[in-house]
């Protein structure tokens, strides 16, 4: 009789080689919330083990990273002023800016910098565009992302991130990036972000929950497959760089469905309900913390999943540097 695998499955080191699957430090994006102020560095209730920093106390958030062999974080600012067209997203001293200069400043290329490229965190109102009446108007809010895109490059950004979800936005933002002279400055998509109940801790993060009604009329419905393969195709075909889906755990399906629509890199986010879930399983004793940190991550990848961002990107680098996962 014939043991297809066994002998493999037997030995731990034949089992490391025959891996289908490798998962590498160097592909994990971390989530930094800045916020306005001065010595803030203070732990978000919502999610454990994850802070606030202030512009003067990033460097606590760099040398922590870099130290697990993190080299990539996606930025989010939390701005002292809002208002109905979300100024602060594109002030050239805005909250971002001014972390990307520090940063930049402090550590030069050591550290790659992504920034989230939204308004809710701007906005008086915690949508995603301009306003008009109860509706967001798409092809208005166009114009003032595109304005904080070459912002965020002008300020020292690597990369830029655009998480609106409005139509033709990538093609907008990289006509306007090219305009200005970032033709180089890759663009990284949220191309598959679903209308999920999963954002709700970093909605209380960053403080953008929206003061009325929902964002489903531009993000997208759970239920879609096809429609999160258009909308794939026509961020690829406007010039997106990368490709995204957001949720990541609970949408494996949709990233094995964008894998084998494209060969562009792919990118998952396991959002901040994912993390906050474990973390108070954990808590109660329910759940082996890192046991499930990895395997959650691990089947990211193994969807098809090039990078991840994700709030468990230190403690992931750390399993893979000790051969736990990887």
């Amino acid at each position: 009789m014939i043991y297809r695998g066994r002998r493999l499955r037997q030995d731990a080191f034949i089992r490391s080689l025959a891996r289908e699957t490798r998962l590498s430090a160097d592909t994990l994006i971390w989530p930094v919330f800045i916020r306005a102020g001065e010595g803030i560095f203070e732990e978000i209730p919502s999610l454990p083990g994850q802070y606030h920093y202030s512009v003067d106390q990033l460097g606590r958030a760099v040398d922590a990273a870099l130290e697990a062999g993190v080299t990539k974080l996606l930025l989010f600012g939390l701005p002292a002023h809002k208002d109905a067209v979300g100024s602060d997203a594109y002030d050239e001293n805005g909250i971002v800016q001014q972390g990307l200069r520090a940063i930049r400043e402090k550590y030069g290329k050591s550290i790659y910098l992504i920034t989230d490229i939204c308004m809710c965190e701007y906005t008086d109102h915690g949508h995603c565009g301009i306003l008009h009446g109860d509706y967001v108007d798409n092809d208005e809010t166009l114009t003032y992302l595109d304005r904080i895109a070459v912002s965020h490059a002008g300020a020292g950004a690597d990369m830029v991130a655009p998480s609106d979800m409005m139509d033709g936005r990538i093609g907008s933002m990289r006509s306007a990036l090219d305009g200005a002279g970032y033709e180089r400055l890759p663009i990284m998509a949220y191309s598959v972000k679903y209308a999920s109940a999963f954002y709700g801790p970093f909605r209380d993060a960053a403080g953008s929950a929206p003061s009325f009604g929902d964002r489903k009329s531009y993000q997208m419905d759970p239920h879609n497959v096809r429609e999160a393969l258009r909308e794939a195709a026509l961020d690829e075909d406007e010039g997106a760089d990368i490709l995204m889906v957001k949720p990541a755990m609970t949408y494996l399906d949709v990233v094995r469905a964008v894998r084998e629509q494209t060969t562009l890199p792919l990118c998952a986010y396991s959002v901040s309900g994912e993390y906050a879930m474990i973390k108070a399983a954990a808590a109660a004793g329910l759940v082996d913390e890192y046991k499930i940190m990895c395997e959650s991550a691990l089947s990211v990848y193994r969807a098809g999943a090039d990078m991840l961002i994700t709030y468990y990107a230190k403690e992931l680098a750390g399993a893979i540097r000790r051969g736990d996962i990887g």
